[in-house]
């Protein structure tokens, strides 16, 4: 989980310095570490970024463990990252950016309560 919060701070400061391509990058992988954590708590050890969608919603969605949104959520943060890390125009904005770091904020709560109920 420490992994993601120094994701989620770097992500925070490219943000702030208008670096919104990195920043968003940042907000993926913030998220990605956070819900891995997860997965390893319950014995699962995923190594592809859908089999991390795939075992959360087979092990903490379906069971209500977890909000569906949970998944829906970071399912939006996929492309961006993508078009980010691949794209080859800006194609993310401001506005955009700020969005995804508030979902990658609610993920790292969520997670957080939720390590903390299982352990």
């Amino acid at each position: 989980m420490q992994k993601a919060l120094e994701f989620l701070d770097d992500a925070k400061i490219n943000l702030d310095n208008k670096r919104y391509r990195t920043s968003v990058n940042r907000i993926y992988y913030a998220s990605l570490n956070a819900l891995r954590s997860l997965l390893f708590l319950d014995g699962a050890n995923p190594e592809t970024h859908d089999e991390v969608v795939t075992m959360l919603s087979l092990r903490f969605i379906k069971t209500g463990v977890l909000p569906v949104d949970t998944v829906k959520n970071f399912k939006t943060l996929v492309p961006r990252r993508t078009d980010v890390d691949y794209g080859d125009f800006d194609s993310i904005n401001e506005d955009e950016a700020k969005e995804s770091y508030s979902i990658a904020s609610s993920i790292i709560e969520t997670v957080n309560i939720t390590r903390q109920k299982l352990v």
